[in-house]
C-alpha cells in the first residue's frame, strides 16, 4: 500500500513510502537535506514499522522539538495502524 505523510515542523514537507504487512520500502521525502533523507531512506528499506519508530522516534533536529528522522517514525507507525485496519 502507498502511504503519503504530511510533516509538521521540518523542512521536508511529506514522506512518501510503500507498506505491506508492516514493512517499508521506497522512503522518498519531499524536501528537506536531501542527502541526508536519501540515506535515511535507503537505510530503513525492508525494516518494520515497529524497528524504524524504535530507532528514530525522539530525534530533534537543532531547536525543533522534532526532525525528519522522527516524522519518519510516526509515519510508517500511522501507516501501520492503518493497514491493520483495511
Amino acid at each position: 500500500m502507498h502511504y503519503t505523510y504530511r510533516t509538521m515542523g521540518t523542512c521536508s514537507t511529506k514522506i512518501d513510502f510503500e507498506i505491506n504487512d508492516g514493512i517499508i520500502s521506497d522512503v522518498v521525502f519531499t524536501s528537506g537535506c536531501n542527502g541526508n533523507l536519501k540515506a535515511i531512506g535507503k537505510l530503513v528499506d525492508g525494516w518494520k514499522a515497529e524497528d524504524i519508530a524504535e530507532k528514530l522516534a525522539g530525534n530533534t533536529c537543532g531547536f525543533r522539538s522534532t526532525s525528519c528522522a522522527d516524522q519518519l517514525a510516526k509515519a510508517v507507525m500511522e501507516a501501520k495502524e492503518k493497514e491493520a485496519a483495511s
